[in-house]
């Protein structure tokens, strides 16, 4: 299995609804890496899983929509618990919806799986992984 990761970082705001968050019930801020892994059994006629550029530009894109924003007041996110597991799952959602409508290019065809990981600090990440 071959795999190609592009990385990235956006910066949100968020509260969350449950005495089990305590303090971050209240809105506050995160910043996130984000690293989107694809993986292909095979690569293509060139020798590529897929377009790094590509990829990189429309992981941007998709990362466009939250990026500087509360998440709390988005129509997409409402009354969602945007954690980090959460969000890795809805970034993936975003990818798998751009290799279908073939906005990845050709070469995201032999794409068979996606794992979106989400850093939240050195020491604490979450990540989503699923067949496209």
């Amino acid at each position: 299995m071959f795999s190609l990761t592009v990385c990235d970082h956006i910066m949100i705001a968020h509260s969350f609804q449950g005495e089990e968050f305590g303090p971050a019930q209240r809105l506050h801020g995160a910043t996130y890496a984000v690293e989107a892994e694809f993986r292909a059994p095979r690569l293509d006629a060139a020798n590529l899983l897929i377009d790094i550029g590509l990829a990189k530009t429309v992981l941007r894109a998709l990362l466009d929509t939250v990026d500087y924003h509360n998440l709390d007041t988005l129509p997409a996110l409402a009354g969602q618990n945007t954690t980090t597991e959460f969000m890795a799952q809805h970034i993936h959602r975003l990818i798998t919806e751009a290799i279908k409508d073939g906005r990845l290019g050709a070469g995201a065809a032999n794409v068979t799986s996606v794992k979106i990981l989400l850093r939240e600090s050195p020491v604490a990440w979450a990540a989503y992984e699923a067949p496209v």
